[in-house]
């Protein structure tokens, strides 16, 4: 047999790749310059880079934290030799003023009150968010911290929050006896009905004669001393909560066989949805009293919560109207299948799958509603950016602007930014997508 082969005989041993094909400069490669374009982009992305970190990252390292002035600032950076306008922050403004941007102008005696309703808020919320982590007989508490949250913030008699859960408990008593007896829907409406007149008509007389009995609570705080992170905290976290269920009903009402059901939620929802914010909170500020009876102080942070309440709502129907939309027919066929009544399968089915798929549309709605708080100072109200301004008006702290704004946006960045996270922990538990 001859030695000579023509192909090889034996395996070459194995050979670690190219340097230029692993690791950082491999991804580099692939990703930044893949192409002349795309080199060049990189590049350019680069310089804009450094341009900007050249230009901040000397204005924010400034030791001005403990100054008493803007002048006090200057005198600082001067020592340093920095001159100019840009030659460093002055961050004594926010060491002295950060008590003033989350607490307004409430009483720091009663600061225990709206620390204590915060906490107790992310107690109450457990339930909801982690449902599969705590016990589920917390939803008692979540139930009732809607009417624990404004006695402790606005203080008064605890009868007022007993009187108003008590037009629910009323609400529900009327319901239970009429649709057992006479029909659902018109257990529902009598319902609606009785709550409504209890809370306008008989709320108030009652909880001011049990406070003439038994005057029990806390000591009142008015509205216009709220302000600055609490008050976009409270007018944000209250209208979220209510938007999402009123947004519910109005999606299922816009599909609903019923002309005149239909007729008004897509009446109310092309309404509000035509109308700007501003002008839905001018409406709070000044109108809405009209349509109160005569007497009614209604308060102006309650009013401005119905109106932005009313007005997330609208667009968070339209939100949960895509995701019923996105259902196939055959979940409606299934669901008729089984017996189940419109609500039973609304509850078990339906609903669960569409507010699944309408989980990303249902955040971007509470983010944009979260923002929009800060348009309150367009009426008044003391939000973030309306203490700015009060705080730039004290001489001692007149020219400062930067690290005000980018205080209040890196506040407004921590929530938004946990928002989007819970929801895209709560897409990956509840694997959207139909895996």
């Amino acid at each position: 047999m001859s030695d000579i082969s023509f192909v090889r005989t034996e395996m070459l041993p194995e050979q670690a790749p190219p340097a230029s094909s692993v690791g950082v400069i491999g991804w580099a490669r692939v990703n930044l310059f893949s192409s002349t374009l795309n080199s060049a982009l990189t590049i350019a992305a680069i310089a804009l880079i450094y341009f900007v970190l050249a230009t901040f990252i000397p204005w924010a390292w400034s030791p001005t934290w403990n100054a008493t002035s803007l002048h006090n600032c200057r005198e600082i950076l001067a020592e340093l030799g920095r001159e100019g306008d840009f030659s460093g922050a002055c961050w004594g403004v926010i060491q002295d003023r950060w008590v003033q941007l989350f607490m307004g102008f409430y009483p720091p005696e009663h600061y225990w009150r709206p620390i204590a309703a915060f906490i107790l808020l992310g107690v109450a919320l457990l339930p909801i968010l982690y449902s599969d982590k705590v016990p589920a007989k917390m939803m008692w508490f979540t139930g009732l911290y809607p009417f624990l949250m404004p006695l402790l913030l606005w203080g008064g008699s605890i009868w007022t929050p007993i009187m108003v859960l008590a037009g629910f408990v009323l609400a529900y008593v009327v319901y239970k006896s009429l649709t057992e007896r006479v029909s659902e829907l018109i257990g529902l409406i009598a319902a609606v009905v009785a709550a409504v007149v209890w809370w306008l008509f008989v709320t108030s007389a009652l909880a001011d004669a049990l406070t003439g009995i038994l005057p029990i609570g806390l000591e009142p705080v008015d509205s216009r001393k709220f302000g600055g992170m609490m008050l976009s905290l409270t007018i944000g976290v209250v209208s979220i909560g209510f938007s999402l269920p009123i947004g519910i009903v109005l999606a299922l009402g816009r599909q609903s066989d019923l002309l005149i059901v239909k007729a008004l939620c897509v009446g109310f929802i092309e309404f509000i949805r035509g109308v700007p914010l501003i002008t839905l909170l001018f409406v709070a500020s000044t109108l809405l009293n009209i349509f109160m009876p005569p007497g009614t102080n209604f308060d102006i942070i309650m009013r401005v919560i119905i109106m932005a309440t009313l007005f997330a709502s609208a667009y968070m129907a339209e939100v949960i109207r895509g995701g019923l939309a996105a259902l196939p027919k055959g979940q409606y066929e299934g669901a008729d299948s089984l017996g189940l009544n419109y609500w039973q399968a609304q509850r078990l089915i339906i609903m669960p799958q569409a507010l699944k798929i309408s989980i990303p549309g249902i955040v971007s709605t509470f983010i944009g509603l979260f923002k929009d708080t800060t348009l309150v100072s367009v009426i008044g109200l003391l939000d973030p950016l309306g203490l700015s301004n009060a705080i730039r008006a004290d001489s001692d702290w007149n020219g400062v602007v930067w690290e005000l704004y980018g205080f209040i946006a890196l506040m407004f960045f921590v929530f938004c930014f946990s928002m989007s996270r819970y929801s895209m922990y709560l897409e990956r538990k509840l694997q959207t997508g139909h895996r």
